[in-house]
């Protein structure tokens, strides 16, 4: 068979090889690492991961993009399975507030937060939302994320709704990134509806999610289920529902009030459970046996100075898969950077590189149902690399606060070079 691209020479080839599924406890430690690595690519798919020379069977021609792995670091292509990418507007004018001491919950009960939002994307067209995810997402994707789920949630009404999603569906078919969407249409209560949120309830289940499954929109459903903000009866009925449309469920749990949004994660068997700042250990304790995965987002505990981070350390102790995401929000955590995610997982949630790396690809891929095509380097999964210009993992992590990329390759495309899209 002949190869399109080879990289040869990889001082660290980390493969996370094993089975296609979210690694627990000890297992996100091991991470398939091959020093003096050799890859090979033909069209969009991994045909040979070993280690020194490749075998005869696999042929180099002209050709052949051969690339020098020598002093790099070389992981699967990473994955952020939580973020917000489609929203109008910016918040900067709550940096101020924060400053002051004002809470996240208060900023949204008196109007601002995610209803700021929602007024901006609103307001903003299909042209100017796609324009600024797609700027977003290159930068994600110079960062060395190569799919990402988006979430809608700033309409809180059907038809912002469904242009989020609209442009989520747009950007997946012409960006390099791949796009995996999840409905959050209860992000908030709107202001009209604070003394009738079962009217609200009611029309994201009877007017909202079936026109998201008409147009098949999301594969996902999401809830915020948190004081002030949607109550563990009222997500269970809308999960519920949502399942009745084809959605798997997702929940915004326990990231600031412990609710039991876990324990409801494991009651409804959602794919994941993501921030669980405030988790308890009976939650982690049911997720664990139902499977679910723990999405942590460090950067949303990092930026909202709540003085408390989840306890990561606890969950890969009691069997939870654990998970990284940006939260990348305008918001709670406006940032693209996942190297910055892995790095305050490391420092403030004492996560080991290892852990870390397995938490932003196979386990990130299994909490958007992605395990099968991506998140490990073997054969036959999608060409989706990334080219670290670090000699090892730990450093990585330990330079923090810049982009170690040196090349990004994309279904088995090179679409990053010295750090830039091209």
């Amino acid at each position: 068979m002949n190869a399109d691209i080879v990289i040869k020479n990889i001082s660290q080839l980390i493969t996370i090889a094993g089975e296609n599924r979210p690694r627990i406890g000890k297992e996100m430690s091991e991470i398939g690492l091959i020093e003096n690595g050799v890859i090979a690519i033909s069209n969009d798919k991994i045909i040979y991961v070993g280690q020194g020379e490749l075998p005869k069977e696999i042929k180099v021609d002209d050709n052949t993009s051969i690339i020098d792995g020598a002093g790099k670091t070389v992981t699967p292509g990473l994955v952020d399975p939580h973020t917000h990418l489609v929203h109008g507007g910016s918040r900067e004018n709550e940096l101020e507030m924060k400053l002051n001491g004002a809470k996240y919950l208060d900023i949204l009960k008196a109007g601002g937060g995610i209803h700021s939002t929602v007024r901006a994307t609103k307001n903003a067209s299909f042209q100017e939302l796609y324009s600024k995810a797609k700027n977003s997402l290159d930068t994600m994707l110079e960062f060395g994320l190569t799919t990402i789920e988006a979430k809608s949630g700033y309409g809180l009404d059907t038809e912002t709704e469904l242009k989020q999603l609209r442009v989520a569906k747009e950007l997946h078919k012409n960006h390099p990134v791949d796009i995996v969407s999840t409905f959050l249409g209860a992000h908030a209560i709107p202001m009209e509806y604070k003394e009738n949120v079962e009217e609200f309830i009611d029309i994201v289940i009877n007017d909202m999610m079936p026109k998201v499954q008409e147009e098949k929109l999301a594969e996902f459903c999401d809830v915020f289920c948190e004081d002030g903000v949607f109550t563990v009866n009222q997500t269970r009925k809308i999960l519920n529902e949502a399942k009745k449309y084809g959605m798997k469920p997702k929940i915004h749990a326990d990231e600031i009030e412990p609710l039991g949004g876990a324990e409801l994660a494991a009651e409804v068997q959602a794919i994941s459970g993501d921030h669980l700042v405030a988790a308890t250990e009976e939650g982690m304790k049911r997720m664990a046996e139902n499977s679910v995965i723990a999405n942590l987002l460090p950067g949303t505990s990092f930026n909202l100075s709540m003085g408390k981070f989840a306890n990561a350390r606890k969950m890969i102790e009691m069997s939870v898969p654990v998970a990284l995401s940006t939260d990348y929000n305008p918001g709670s955590c406006p940032t693209e950077n996942i190297q910055l995610i892995m790095t305050l997982a490391s420092l403030r949630m004492k996560m080991t590189p290892q852990e870390v790396i397995t938490a932003v690809t196979i386990n990130a891929a299994s909490s958007i149902d992605r395990q099968n095509e991506i998140g490990s380097l073997v054969k036959g999964k999608k060409a989706d690399i990334v080219i670290f210009n670090a000699p090892n993992l730990s450093y990585i992590i330990y330079h923090f606060g810049i982009n170690h990329i040196d090349k990004v390759i994309k279904n088995g495309r090179v679409v990053v070079d010295n750090g830039k899209r091209i």
